[in-house]
């Protein structure tokens, strides 16, 4: 396999593995201690990782759409995924009298 092959796996894999660890998040209501300390809430880390998840997802696989404007849209598409994820969920400390414990 070529060192592009080899690329292209990897990014479906993070890609898949982000997408997952953030619908899971979502789904459970629940993260890890380390993502519990960025982020304010689960709704916030969520929907950052799916978001990203799906992003690289549609990236790597705008690379073997037929045509130069698919390529270019799934592009696109996957920069606009990011800066909603940058923009509107980044990770923010907690502030010191919040409520909620790690986890929740």
């Amino acid at each position: 396999m070529s060192v592009s092959g080899w690329t292209v796996g990897i990014g479906v894999v993070v890609g898949a593995g982000l997408a997952a660890m953030g619908a899971g998040m979502l789904a459970t209501g629940r993260m890890p201690a380390a993502t519990a300390r960025t982020f304010r809430d689960v709704r916030a880390a969520g929907l950052y990782h799916l978001l990203f998840g799906l992003a690289l997802l549609i990236l790597v696989v705008g690379l073997y759409l037929p045509g130069f404007a698919a390529s270019w849209i799934s592009a696109g598409v996957a920069v606009t995924l990011v800066a909603v994820a940058v923009v509107r969920y980044r990770p923010r400390r907690r502030s010191p009298d919040d409520e909620q414990g790690e986890g929740h």
